[in-house]
């Protein structure tokens, strides 16, 4: 372990596969305690658990609805309750509707904007305090491309994404005075598990790299961010794409 981060704790919402697996497994590497947070629990959330565990990290699985405030609220001082507080806190969930708008349910709109906005309003709204304490901390949100480039059947996902950037910038500038920066960090098409109900293609020529970001690229922008070095970095949108946005 590098050990950098030793003795921070991090909650990662949305933490059980993908990147938040990632994210979990590189602060494990650098020294922090991990929380992961999950709506449910499922197979990939052992795994992750199982994968942190083998490295002799210290990983503390919690099961909660960040779109419910008392829920997150139990979360929050269980996990003050057993690590003192929480110095990082990637806003990492997220879910999909997969129709063209005309098509959209009301609740196929609401449930995307709840998970993505409510769930980061609450959470940061409940942790912010305890950073505070601490003398300071990090907070990242996982936005993504379809927030700034138009992709079809996604409108649920573009209004969310683009309304967590201007989120960023609100909270960025409230927050600097206590010594939290908070970012936006933004992934391109990347080379994780696809829910095979809600399947999604990108056209590689659009992309100049012409590949997927590897979930280690969007790892590594968001320990910078998180880390002594990005400290004075806060209230950008940072793009992890290849350059995508040049080609289209």
């Amino acid at each position: 372990m590098d050990k950098t981060l030793k003795n921070k704790v991090v909650l990662i919402t949305g933490g059980a596969k993908n990147l938040g697996r990632a994210m979990a497994l590189q602060f494990v590497n650098d020294g922090a305690q991990v929380v992961i947070n999950a709506r449910s629990t499922s197979d990939a959330l052992t795994q992750s658990i199982d994968m942190i565990e083998k490295i002799g990290g210290q990983v503390m699985p919690y099961i909660a609805d960040i779109t419910n405030r008392d829920e997150v609220n139990k979360m929050v001082q269980q996990v003050k309750d057993k690590f003192g507080g929480i110095d990082i806190l990637i806003n990492n969930a997220v879910t999909h509707a997969t129709r063209s708008f005309l098509e959209l349910s009301f609740e196929d709109w609401h449930q995307t904007i709840s998970v993505t906005l409510d769930g980061t309003f609450h959470c940061t709204q409940a942790i912010a305090p305890l950073m505070i304490e601490r003398g300071g901390g990090s907070i990242i949100n996982m936005g993504g491309m379809f927030g700034h480039l138009p992709v079809p059947n996604r409108s649920p996902s573009a209004a969310a994404k683009a309304g967590l950037a201007g989120l960023t910038r609100a909270l960025a500038l409230e927050l600097a005075p206590k010594n939290i920066n908070v970012n936006y960090l933004a992934p391109g098409p990347a080379n994780t598990q696809r829910d095979p109900d809600k399947p999604f293609s990108f056209d590689l020529k659009k992309i100049p790299f012409g590949r997927f970001t590897e979930p280690s690229e969007i790892v590594n922008m968001v320990m910078l961010l998180c880390g002594r070095e990005g400290r004075f970095i806060t209230g950008q949108s940072i793009h992890v794409n290849g350059g995508v946005f040049m080609n289209n």
